[in-house]
């Protein structure tokens, strides 16, 4: 016991310079530990417990000359990478194409589901079956379902109309 706990007391002191930590300042949004660079740049000594700073990425626009929030000049939102490789005007036609007519097949079949959900569900009195006029539970959930069912379909066609809108824009 004696022993053990002597040697406890090396390891903690061995471990203990692993433990400090040297003097962290805030300067506004970053910290340092360089007390000379703190002084000069008039920065505040931070107390009450560790810091642990991970740096983060610089974004590409910023690295590249431009500023870190604007776009470059002339570029879109959206626009893809310096790097991307570019798509001829005739291929970029052909692929909206293609984008827009799988986009109104599935309009099309959103819109005959949802159409025959609209039937099934019959303005909130769908037909019941043998097993639900004696079950009037059972009536009432596969009612609910059927709204639920028919919300998402409305949902899921506003969502292929909107889409197609932005390939006309």
């Amino acid at each position: 016991m004696k022993y053990s706990l002597f040697a406890l007391t090396a390891i903690a002191a061995l471990l203990q310079p692993a433990w400090a930590q040297d003097r962290i300042y805030r300067c506004g949004n970053e910290y340092t530990n360089n007390a000379a660079q703190a002084k000069e740049r008039g920065c505040k000594l931070v107390e009450g417990g560790n810091v642990t700073v991970v740096e983060g990425t610089r974004p590409a626009a910023a690295a590249s000359g431009g500023s870190a929030g604007a776009a470059p000049s002339g570029s879109k939102a959206g626009s893809s990478p310096a790097n991307a490789p570019r798509v001829g005007a005739a291929d970029q036609r052909a692929r909206d194409a293609d984008a827009r007519a799988i986009l109104e097949a599935e309009l099309r079949k959103a819109e005959t589901r949802l159409a025959d959900l609209r039937k099934e569900y019959n303005d909130g009195a769908p037909q019941r079956s043998a097993l639900e006029l004696r079950n009037p539970q059972g009536y009432i959930e596969r009612t609910a379902e059927l709204k639920a069912a028919v919300t998402r379909a409305e949902a899921d066609v506003a969502g292929i109309k909107r889409e197609i809108g932005r390939l006309t824009n």
